[in-house]
């Protein structure tokens, strides 16, 4: 049991320390900080699991989570895509293709519902990302100038057409959609780190006259194909268009869908209009990262192979432990053994010999230890003695490739029979 304790102690305390780091990871996704903000999976006041959960809950309501790496919309018919925490860089040109997309969910009868993240002032427009200096802010049109040589001008051309060639594939949301973003100072209410503007409603819709908006984001320049929902001021924040027989509805904040805001400043109405008459709902996922690849954790969740999963490592560690110890003890005969078990000594010899006799040798010395080593009672003839001394001899000068040992040995042994 000595010997058993050990790899099983280890065992024990790979599985505890394996099983409390899966808890921790679970105390991480369940309380969602993980995720980006107003994702459908965060849980804290900033993401918007309540509203998600709260929807699956209705009767007559399929909700789902798309997270697809494709750049496809669902069938848009009776169907509501939310795409919460949008930042409004991204939506000022799209691609072509992702733009006809939209529109041939939207026009098919569905209803996209966007939300921005709230912005509390003006974003910079400084891209360091960016490689070309004229798409840059001064500071680094200057920075430029300073620390890169002039390059020749076929260089210069050809980064020129690639970039104008991305450019052509994207379409401004402003020329397309008359989508156009602007910026307002929120006032400082009740602490200094509280921020938030009063929207009124505009329209006659059963919905709250005002609201408490935390974005500095507002829309300008609305073309009159959109109908404005909210407005702070004179400044549209909510706004509604209609394509086709469906309808986009866009709003600068996406405070009113978080989890903070449906349990201290919940509306509703506000969120029954937000989502329209359909009877899918879909959260979009995808654009903050959180996709589904065809891993094989993905195979192992869709046919339900976590059985297997489990016996394997079960397997894995049972081979371990068969290999550190033996399941069966040793007998008590083998416990006293306190030697090494080698050869004999003839074979010890044969291995001696072999290592310090060279093989056309073995004939020569062989005769002389015999001489040496007879009895002295055992008198040899001279003659014979003379004659197998001349056998030895013939042998020896012979050529290598003729040189017969055994032959040579037997024939004295013929000689020296009769002794």
């Amino acid at each position: 049991m000595k010997r058993l304790f050990p790899p099983l102690l280890l065992l024990v305390c790979v599985v505890a320390f394996l099983l409390g780091l899966a808890h921790l990871f679970k105390l991480r996704f369940d309380i969602g900080d993980v995720y980006p903000p107003y994702s459908s999976f965060r849980a804290d006041p900033l993401g918007a699991m309540a509203f998600c959960e709260s929807l699956e809950r209705m009767s007559g309501l399929t909700v789902r989570r798309d997270l697809s790496v494709a750049n496809q919309m669902p069938d848009g018919k009776a169907t509501s895509y939310l795409h919460l925490g949008a930042h409004p860089r991204e939506w000022r040109s799209l691609d072509e293709d992702v733009i006809k997309e939209i529109e041939g969910f939207v026009t098919s009868g569905g209803r996209l519902a966007i939300t921005f993240f709230p912005e509390t002032a003006e974003p910079y427009r400084f891209f360091p990302d960016s490689d070309d200096p004229d798409q840059a802010g001064p500071g680094k049109r200057t920075a430029h100038r300073k620390t890169e040589p002039e390059k020749p001008a076929r260089e210069k051309s050809k980064r020129r057409q690639e970039a104008d060639k991305r450019l052509l594939r994207r379409t401004s949301l402003k020329d397309r959609w008359g989508l156009e973003f602007g910026y307002v100072r929120l006032d400082s209410r009740k602490a200094a780190d509280f921020q938030s503007a009063i929207a009124e409603n505009q329209t006659a819709l059963p919905l709250p006259d005002t609201l408490d908006w935390h974005s500095a984001t507002v829309f300008t320049n609305v073309p009159a194909s959109w109908q404005i929902i909210y407005s702070r001021g004179t400044n549209p924040v909510v706004i509604q268009r209609k394509f086709g027989a469906g309808t986009m509805v866009i709003a600068s904040d996406s405070y009113f869908l978080s989890n903070e805001a449906l349990r201290k400043d919940r509306h509703p109405d506000l969120l029954s209009w937000w989502v329209g008459p359909a009877k899918r709902v879909v959260f979009d996922e995808a654009h903050f990262g959180i996709v589904e690849t065809e891993g094989v954790a993905v195979l192992l969740r869709k046919y339900r192979l976590h059985g297997l999963a489990a016996g394997l490592i079960l397997l894995a560690g049972l081979f371990i432990w068969k290999n550190s110890a033996s399941f069966v003890p040793p007998y008590e005969a083998a416990r006293n053994q306190d030697y090494v078990a080698g050869k004999e000594a003839a074979a010890g010899f044969v291995n001696l010999l072999r290592r310090n006799v060279p093989e056309r040798d073995v004939l020569k010395v062989c005769f002389t230890e015999w001489k040496n080593s007879r009895p002295q009672a055992v008198k040899l003839a001279p003659a014979k003695l003379a004659q197998a001394e001349a056998a030895l001899e013939a042998s020896y000068a012979c050529p290598p490739r003729k040189h017969d040992p055994a032959t040579t040995y037997r024939e004295i042994c013929q000689l020296l029979k009769k002794l």
